[in-house]
């Protein structure tokens, strides 16, 4: 008798074990304890204080494999991108003697962060000044596009607010590197272009950044709940967030 149902084919069975590994990789990863600088500026406190305190994730809202293969693309670009700043002539240190990356840890530990890199040189002709912070990121076309056309104070503001309180909080262990501007570079997942872009410190955004860590860890000590960012579970920022049941589940 014909079998007319239909098979998964070699790719969808290839593919479902590679997430499959990948998921479980991520699933034994140690849990953060701490609230990273990178997420700093996201928009929503409530939400941070979610992923600071480690609330669990909504129902299907963690990564997929899909989701973490386009994560794990993006720091092999990173890596690519290093070579080819240092191939230019930039003398940039992405580790510190020991192997690790260079960072900083304040409030007990509680707040953190790891850089990409530091410049410490470069050629004259660039008018660089070091030492002074690298940050990179990979995008997608539209999102390379806006960064270019606005920046990326405009474009990304969580990537401004990560650079702000990586120059202040570095300031103690590289001196003098809030005082140059900072080098990020964007790099076009879809055409390998490159948009390098010089950001100078921006004090303000860096304690209003450096504030906003320490109401979340205040009202997180104190059992207290941050404001929601909007009062509509239909604003975009709730739509898509890992912790909407739980938040909207609870009193405002």
């Amino acid at each position: 008798m014909l079998d007319f149902n239909p098979r998964p084919s070699m790719a969808d069975r290839i593919n479902a074990l590679v997430d499959a590994a990948l998921v479980a990789e991520r699933g034994a990863t140690t849990p953060r304890t701490y609230l990273g600088a990178s997420r700093l500026g996201h928009a929503c406190e409530r939400a941070l204080q979610f992923e600071f305190a480690g609330a669990p994730k909504d129902e299907g809202a963690d990564f997929g494999g899909q989701t973490l293969r386009i994560f794990e693309i993006g720091h092999q670009l990173e890596e690519l991108a290093i070579r080819w700043l240092r191939a230019a002539g930039i003398d940039l240190v992405t580790q510190k003697r020991d192997g690790g990356q260079f960072g900083f840890s304040v409030a007990g530990g509680r707040i953190r962060g790891h850089v990409d890199g530091i410049i410490a040189d470069a050629p004259v002709a660039l008018g660089l000044r070091a030492p002074a912070l690298w940050e990179c990121k990979t995008m997608n076309a539209k999102n390379w596009r806006a960064c270019v056309k606005d920046g990326v104070a405009v474009s990304k503001p969580v990537y401004a607010a990560q650079i702000a309180i990586y120059q202040a909080y570095m300031e103690p262990s590289v001196p003098g590197i809030s005082t140059a501007p900072a080098l990020f570079t964007a790099i076009n997942k879809d055409t390998a272009e490159l948009h390098h872009e010089l950001v100078p410190f921006d004090a303000d955004l860096a304690q209003r950044m450096s504030d906003r860590a320490v109401r979340i860890l205040q009202a997180t000590d104190a059992g207290e709940l941050l404001p929601r960012i909007a009062a509509n579970r239909d604003f975009f920022e709730c739509r898509f967030c890992a912790h909407a049941e739980r938040c909207w589940g609870l009193a405002a």
